[in-house]
């Protein structure tokens, strides 16, 4: 009798602690990658990365063991002018042949009010820094029976500081990135 009840304790205390986190998928119908860079000092110019992939795994029971992922296709930019999306994906710009992928990848995650602030390492163009911002949770719910998260921030970075310095000057050195996730379990 005494084993079988160790033995329920054991199984219930598994549960309980894998039910304690819990991973989502990005769903890349859903989410979306913006970025906006400043043109000849002048007008902003508006793209995307189209189909974002990643992972959000939250644990409420200690959420600094949470974890952020995203990666983003560089072949996939799309500013909804062709011949900009080809000079973006040349070796002037993203290298896409080189450099496929921009990744990210949480290293550290605190509770906030309104979400977590994160950090962690991103690579573009070969080149990979530490980066903090705050991630808004925007919503959770369900669609049917599959369980739904959203998140969504905003940041601001210098190309120039991930190696991308052709054209400086008519396009600018900062960009802004906003981050829209939508992640299914």
């Amino acid at each position: 009798m005494r084993i079988k009840t160790i033995l329920a304790l054991i199984v219930l205390t598994s549960s309980l602690a894998q039910a304690a986190s819990t991973t989502y998928k990005v769903d890349p119908a859903h989410s979306f990658a913006l970025f906006r860079i400043k043109h000849m000092d002048v007008g902003h110019v508006y793209g995307r990365f189209n189909e974002p992939n990643g992972t959000i795994t939250l644990d409420d029971a200690d959420p600094t063991k949470s974890s952020f992922t995203l990666e983003l296709q560089t072949q996939k930019v799309d500013t909804g002018i062709q011949k900009r999306d080809d000079h973006l994906r040349s070796p002037d710009f993203f290298n896409v042949k080189q450099f496929p992928t921009i990744k990210f990848k949480s290293t550290s995650v605190k509770k906030t009010d309104k979400g977590y602030e994160v950090t962690g390492d991103l690579t573009l163009h070969g080149v990979t820094k530490p980066i903090t911002f705050n991630l808004e949770q925007t919503g959770q719910g369900a669609m049917g029976p599959r369980q739904i998260i959203g998140f969504e921030t905003t940041l601001d970075l210098k190309r120039s500081e991930f190696g991308m310095n052709n054209m400086i000057g008519p396009a600018a050195d900062d960009v802004r990135l906003i981050i829209s996730l939508e992640a299914g379990k």
